[in-house]
């Protein structure tokens, strides 16, 4: 009988408060998912998240009775090194970045949010110079290596790897989709393993264009519940707030939570401008959530996930990463939504950008199921939002000043290219220690 080789697993950012979903993902899985060695890496920075996340993960993986090897590290190199699984869960600066990112703009009454407005643009601008770094490393190291990003804002993220880098193996994913389908299920009172939402449109701007029990259409139901400002369905880091009945109807999609920022833009500044003034911006709220974390994960009798993970406004995120890999391991052929490269599968966005669209998942990565034309009701808000999206990311790798501006510009929760350019000055100045790519003359 021929022996089945071990898979090499790679987290980079293994210091996240997400790991031990991670971990759990994999333990779970084991039987059809051999995982031999899983490389958790950080930078000096997250040295101590590192080792007390490592320990948690060294614990729960000696509790279920799987052998796999746990790994802890600094050196980049060294865990990519014949990977065949390369998972991305990393932020550039920290919570601290996140913080001016959500607080610099709401003094100009603009949305301060991590993956929206300013604060997506500037988490980008951040983040596409280093995952271009792994790719590169990659090539190198483990040129055959699946990349599986959540690093946000992952659909931009994803889209650099595919435009800027000579990886074709990769993917992008977001929890957003599984919490609409849990969110749904929970609403419909049934199962979530009996629902399947049709998903097509862009990262944190995808729609549910149909939504299944039992291969049934029940969207009008949905629709319907909906409708009731009492039901929403939304992540732990947004505020739930009801749609107008007339305005779903007529919509006749599943919106996802972070449209709340676009459908509610005026609503959504106000609250993030009061919780500002209050308990803090989210990143802040998130700082102390995930000390109180640590502080359990520390506990040398811990060896599961704690429930108190849910909190963190990331939740599934791990789980869908662990259920990708399976598929694409094992060939599964079954439907994820995903990042993937469009392919003509959206009518009007450019075959070489990200969508975010439900997949047949294979051995040879994701299969977009086409959808053609978006409704038109739908149709110019995600191609401003891909405008948006694709000059980031060459603001990104060239550092023009005046190619970041144009993105802040068109992006339709800034609505003056005077206010633009005074949150780009700013920001940048905030930003600087990781922006070198706008520095370069001094």
């Amino acid at each position: 009988m021929t022996e089945v080789k071990g898979i090499k697993i790679a987290t980079i950012g293994g210091g996240s408060s997400y790991t031990p979903e991670l971990i759990e993902g994999f333990i779970k899985r084991y039987s059809e998912l051999p995982v031999s060695e899983i490389w958790l890496v950080d930078v000096e920075q997250g040295r101590e998240k590192l080792e007390i996340v490592g320990n948690l993960a060294k614990r729960m993986v000696k509790k279920a009775g799987v052998p796999i090897e746990i790994h802890l590290t600094l050196n980049r190199r060294e865990a990519l090194k014949n990977a065949d699984f390369v998972t991305t869960q990393f932020r550039v600066g920290l919570l601290d970045a996140r913080a001016k990112d959500e607080r610099i703009p709401l003094k100009y009454g603009v949305l301060g949010q991590e993956t929206n407005g300013p604060g997506g643009l500037f988490k980008a601008l951040r983040t596409i110079p280093i995952v271009l770094e792994i790719c590169r490393e990659m090539e190198e190291l483990c040129p055959d290596a699946w990349l599986i990003n959540f690093t946000n804002p992952a659909g931009m993220v994803t889209e650099a790897v595919l435009r800027y880098s000579n990886i074709k193996k990769v993917v992008g994913l977001c929890n957003v989709p599984i919490g609409m389908e849990m969110g749904a299920a929970d609403l419909l009172n049934v199962e979530p393993e009996r629902v399947r939402i049709n998903f097509a449109g862009l990262n944190h701007m995808v729609y549910g264009l149909d939504v299944f029990v039992d291969g049934i259409s029940v969207k009008d139901k949905l629709i319907d519940l909906l409708s009731d400002p009492e039901n929403t369905v939304t992540m732990k880091n947004i505020h739930a707030m009801g749609w107008e009945p007339g305005f779903l109807k007529a919509l006749n999609l599943f919106p996802c939570p972070y449209h709340n920022y676009y459908y509610k833009t005026k609503d959504m500044v106000d609250e993030e401008l009061k919780a500002a003034e209050g308990g803090g911006t989210r990143a802040e709220v998130v700082k102390k959530l995930e000390g109180d974390l640590f502080e359990l994960y520390r506990d040398p009798n811990l060896d599961i996930k704690p429930p108190q993970l849910e909190q963190r406004g990331g939740a599934y995120y791990s789980d869908a990463a662990c259920r990708l890999i399976h598929s694409i391991y094992t060939d599964k052929r079954d439907i994820q939504p995903v990042n993937t490269r469009n392919n003509g599968a959206i009518a009007g966005i450019p075959h070489d950008s990200a969508v975010e669209i439900s997949c047949v998942i294979t051995k040879d990565g994701p299969k977009p199921i086409a959808v053609g034309e978006l409704p038109i009701p739908i149709r110019g808000l995600i191609q401003t939002i891909k405008s948006f999206e694709r000059v980031t990311i060459d603001a990104a790798v060239t550092g023009d000043y005046n190619t970041a501006l144009l993105a802040l510009t068109i992006n339709p929760l800034v609505g003056s290219d005077r206010i633009a350019r005074q949150i780009l000055d700013e920001m940048l100045e905030a930003h600087k220690e990781y922006l070198p790519q706008f520095f370069k003359s001094e």
